[in-house]
């Protein structure tokens, strides 16, 4: 039996098989319908980080077992993201999804129904929060790979640009959304969670095209050495290796749970309300959402090694300024002008890796990167907590201005001042 030769493998939308040219971004259902999925993921999963502490100090009383809680699920999807990365390059990506999503429906409807009967226990919710976390960590580095074959090379950085937005508006709802719901009961945050998850299913339906490209017929081994394949690939590619270098270094000054923790302890320090606590951590946070929201024009304005440069440069400028600067609202505002440049530079890097490498790899680049990318923050909030316990605010904004000025350096290099947008390095 003779076998048809296969042929090659082309995108749906870009030129070269009888089409004038991609559409919209915007008219891009495929794109439009994963992007709305994990957005209704990605809520469940921000309002999943606070419903789960705040369940533990309602349960025990203990901030320190909340705290572990939190702990468990960073550790927990930096480590599958490494997995799910590897699945991603092997496995049907839809499938992979859905079962991910359909998994915590399920979970979390079982959940709600022993908080309703009042049958959970705190060894019970670090098990529901840790199973989540991983079927989280699973999920997002095979959605990410799943772009590079329903976006055109020429709007990757603008799809880049709108997960963005994404990112950071869920960020901003879900803390709220998770807040408000646990004064109609405890189960109720849980509840909408699941619904958030089924929403995302349906929108996984809907999309018609293969998020990967052909697979081989024989397939590739499972080896270890192909697992950690995303690793070695970011340290031999020469635009992600130094970003990824100074995105660590960024990570362990200016993550956000860290920034937040050292605006807290410093308006409490200096004797502000309550009140004026929450607006200045909220004026923080909002810097990203507008950043997000500006990013796409940035993206078509301003040359990558512009901002990276901009980006790379006002962190420990702004950590210096936050040494000598009084009072506590305009903590806030500084704070929200370095957080304000970072979509723009995520815009720019996850368009590079969308761009630059191989579908079969893609899963495994975007692993390795959601690990390296937490590695370091764990590190920087425990550093936050100590220095600040040590020797106050003062030393906490040098800290940050003495770690992210060399990791800075990194931008400098003849590379990084010459930056290509990510589709004039597209590869299929």
């Amino acid at each position: 039996m003779t076998m048809e030769r296969p042929q090659p493998y082309r995108h749906p939308e870009r030129p070269g098989n009888g089409a004038e040219g991609p559409a919209p971004l915007i008219r891009n259902q495929d794109f439009q319908a994963l992007w709305a999925s994990r957005f209704f993921a990605g809520l469940g999963k921000e309002s999943g980080e606070v419903a789960y502490p705040l369940l533990i100090l309602l349960l025990a009383g203990s901030a320190s077992q909340a705290g572990i809680i939190g702990a468990a699920q960073v550790a927990t999807t930096m480590i599958t993201a490494v997995v799910g990365g590897a699945l991603a390059d092997r496995v049907n990506r839809r499938a992979i999804l859905l079962v991910c999503d359909i998994g915590r429906l399920l979970l979390l409807v079982a959940f709600a129904s022993l908080l309703l009967n009042g049958e959970a226990d705190v060894p019970l919710v670090i098990g529901v929060a840790v199973t989540s976390s991983a079927l989280t960590g699973v999920s997002n580095p095979v959605a990410m790979a799943a772009i590079k074959q329903l976006v055109p090379s020429s709007q990757i950085a603008s799809a880049s640009a709108q997960n963005q937005i994404r990112f950071f508006s869920t960020t901003a709802l879900g803390a709220p959304l998770a807040g408000s719901l646990f004064g109609l009961g405890r189960a109720f945050p849980f509840l909408a969670e699941a619904v958030c998850y089924l929403l995302s299913t349906a929108l996984l339906l809907r999309i018609r095209r293969p998020m990967q490209a052909p697979r081989r017929a024989e397939g590739e081994p499972w080896t270890l050495r192909g697992t950690v394949t995303g690793f070695v690939l970011l340290a031999r590619h020469p635009i992600l290796r130094p970003m990824m270098c100074w995105i660590i270094g960024f990570n362990l000054a200016f993550t956000q749970t860290g920034v937040f923790l050292a605006i807290i302890a410093t308006a409490n320090e200096r004797g502000a309300s309550n009140l004026l606590v929450g607006v200045t951590v909220s004026l923080a946070g909002m810097g990203g959402l507008a950043g997000a929201l500006a990013a796409g024009p940035v993206l078509r304005a301003v040359s990558p090694s512009r901002i990276l440069l901009f980006t790379a440069w006002s962190a420990p400028v702004c950590a210096l300024v936050l040494v000598v600067t009084p009072g506590v609202l305009p903590l806030g505002m500084i704070v929200a002008f370095v957080f304000a440049a970072v979509p723009c530079v995520n815009a720019v890097f996850f368009g590079y890796v969308a761009a630059t490498v191989p579908d079969h790899y893609q899963g495994r680049a975007l692993g390795a990167v959601t690990f390296m990318a937490l590695l370091s923050q764990p590190i920087g909030i425990v550093g936050v907590g100590v220095v600040f316990d040590l020797a106050g605010p003062i030393a906490v904004f040098v800290t940050m201005a003495v770690v992210s000025a060399p990791a800075a350096l990194f931008t400098l290099g003849p590379t990084m001042r010459a930056l290509p947008r990510p589709d004039e390095v597209a590869v299929l």
